[in-house]
């Protein structure tokens, strides 16, 4: 699998049971390159130890890293700055992303629950006068706001908009001016991880972010993974035009674990585990080279 290597690489592990399984995929192949299956939660020595065997591999072929994915675990960071010092290490884009927008639509719930809080209280029957006429009419305005916040609650995280969408949430946020705000601050945040700027153009984008935020205490305290460092490194992929901002490439393939588990039961062994993910791996092999073959073909028959 190391054939035609790529530089970049992404880690990961996964939980099975009893069993941890810890891969390195290239990131821009899809190709699985090597594994390990303990048979105990992971720790910096396992981490350590696993990278050592893959710095020995790329070593004996004469290959060179370039940059290392990650997700937010705590395991890889001392490992990686001990074995490959100086490779660059991104932080899977997504992850933080995901982190960000739940934080948002948590946000949007209190206010949804202050909303209910707040509202009127009516007696029961049929209101007769006036001012309980008033009453039930303003309750079922603040009724009707507060469904449509939970109904288009994603208006605030979707990263693109259409100018129907900006006018719904303009509608169901007048008088909110935190919704309002928490929308505005989401667009700061999508641009930061827009491909056509550096890493140092976006570092200071967030520095202005960081400052505009700490003007609201309470979104201070809903936002504050924005404060976390993991944001910067989140950000290394923009000075490396060939380094994916994610590890979808071996989140890919621990999905594909995952299904084969389900219809596989007897799965379940250490032994069987690298058996199943040897057998996975030589049927990659295989497929790459078909679409070599395929491609040169292709290439052949356009002249």
């Amino acid at each position: 699998m190391l054939q035609d290597f790529s530089g970049y690489i992404a880690v990961d592990e996964l939980y099975d049971g009893p069993f941890c399984v810890l891969s390195i995929v290239d990131n821009r192949r899809f190709h699985r390159l090597t594994y390990e299956v303990l048979d105990h939660d992971p720790t910096c020595d396992d981490i350590r130890r696993f990278f050592r065997r893959f710095r020995a591999l790329l070593k004996a072929r004469g290959l060179a890293l370039r940059g290392i994915t990650t997700d937010g675990s705590e395991l890889y960071p001392a490992p990686m700055a001990e074995i490959f010092g100086g490779v660059p290490h991104q932080l899977c884009a997504f992850h933080l992303l995901k982190k960000l927008t739940k934080s948002v639509l948590d946000s949007v719930a209190r206010v949804r629950k202050h909303m209910a809080s707040a509202e009127p209280r009516l007696p029961r029957g049929r209101p007769m006068t006036k001012r309980r006429k008033k009453t039930a009419r303003r309750v079922q305005r603040m009724r009707e706001k507060r469904k449509a916040l939970f109904d288009r609650r994603h208006l605030f995280v979707k990263h693109h908009l259409t100018p129907a969408e900006r006018n719904t949430l303009a509608r169901i946020t007048r008088g909110a001016k935190e919704l309002r705000t928490l929308r505005s601050i989401m667009d700061e945040v999508y641009r930061l991880f827009d491909r056509r700027c550096c890493t140092d153009t976006a570092l200071a984008k967030l520095a202005r972010l960081r400052r505009r935020i700490r003007r609201f205490p309470d979104l201070c305290k809903t936002l504050r993974r924005l404060f976390s460092p993991n944001v910067e490194k989140a950000l290394t992929f923009l000075d490396d035009r060939l380094l994916p901002a994610t590890s979808n490439a071996v989140e890919r393939g621990n999905r594909r674990h995952r299904k084969m588990q389900k219809s596989i039961y007897r799965v379940r062994t250490r032994e069987h585990i690298e058996q199943r993910i040897a057998l996975d791996m030589l049927r990659d092999d295989p497929a790459r080279l078909r679409t070599v073959t395929i491609t040169t073909l292709h290439y052949a028959r356009a002249g």
